[in-house]
């Protein structure tokens, strides 16, 4: 059963509700019809911003997972 739960990366897929997709599609038209390149500019930097934070947010919490995990497994810390 450990060795189930260790392969198991399920809970990695990503499955939006339809209200999700809806509000998606709803942002990624408004930016496709927008005709403002100071609007759009700005909104690349605002994203690339998120996306910045958001792949450092992951790697600390995918550390701290990793390190949970070995804790309750019995596994020894690295360095």
């Amino acid at each position: 059963m450990k060795n189930e739960r260790l392969n198991s990366f399920d809970w990695m897929v990503v499955e939006p509700s339809l209200s999700e997709q809806f509000v998606l599609e709803r942002s990624i038209r408004e930016i496709e019809d927008c005709n403002n390149i100071d609007v759009l500019s700005q909104l690349c930097v605002a994203m690339a911003k998120a996306q910045w934070h958001q792949a450092r947010l992951l790697k600390q919490a995918v550390g701290h997972i990793a390190l949970l995990d070995a804790v309750l497994s019995g596994g020894e810390q690295k360095p």
